[in-house]
């Protein structure tokens, strides 16, 4: 039964996919890197989670000389949110918590959007504000995989953006719960690839726009 399943599960068109976007019509959506998740002190935080810093200030730095827009999405919830029914109270409004971890400067030109579920999507102006400047592809990054990341990824697809997720950009909160949605991603929703890809697919762009 299990062989049947993943034959299912595994088919697909046969096409090639391409790490290939133009960054002027490309937004990064940076998912939850708030302190609740990362710093000490925080409500839930992800062990080993600040491996993805390094990582994300080499994708944004380069998203931004490009021209590509930055989005972050973040938790940002009342105390008495009806999530709190079901997971540990967590990035309360106006705390520490809910903050932006200083590992990633925030410039003027990025865009914050407020979430109170899992999906950036979700009852926010995300997609009207992708929408106004003509973005048609989303690199989506953040914690956890397995959950808001996933979610964010999923309305996407729906939506139809093309989605491209850097695996070393996003965890999960185990190892397995990593392996498993990125297969899901990359089978389902949009291509999985790793940042080096991401940043030669920004240099290939640059080189074919400039003068000759």
């Amino acid at each position: 039964m299990s062989n049947v399943e993943n034959t299912f599960s595994e088919k697909q068109s046969g096409q090639p996919k391409l790490v290939q976007f133009e960054p002027t019509k490309t937004a990064v959506l940076v998912v939850d890197m708030l302190n609740d998740f990362f710093e000490e002190g925080g409500e839930m935080v992800l062990e080993g989670g600040d491996v993805l810093y390094e990582p994300h200030q080499r994708l944004l730095e380069t998203a931004r000389s490009a021209g590509t827009q930055v989005f972050f999405l973040n938790q940002w919830l009342r105390p008495d949110d009806s999530l709190f029914q079901m997971r540990t109270p967590h990035c309360i409004q106006g705390t520490w918590g809910a903050e932006i971890v200083k590992a990633l400067e925030v410039k003027d030109e990025d865009i914050i959007v407020h979430k109170r579920r899992y999906s950036g999507f979700t009852q926010t102006s995300l997609d009207m504000s992708l929408r106004e400047r003509g973005i048609t592809t989303v690199i989506v990054t953040g914690v956890v995989t397995n959950i808001c990341v996933r979610s964010t990824v999923n309305d996407a697809y729906f939506l139809q953006y093309n989605v491209i997720v850097p695996r070393d950009c996003v965890m999960a909160t185990s190892p397995e719960a990593q392996e498993v949605h990125l297969y899901d991603i990359d089978t389902h929703y949009g291509v999985v690839t790793d940042l080096e890809t991401v940043l030669d697919s920004f240099e290939q762009f640059r080189a074919e726009a400039a003068p000759e």
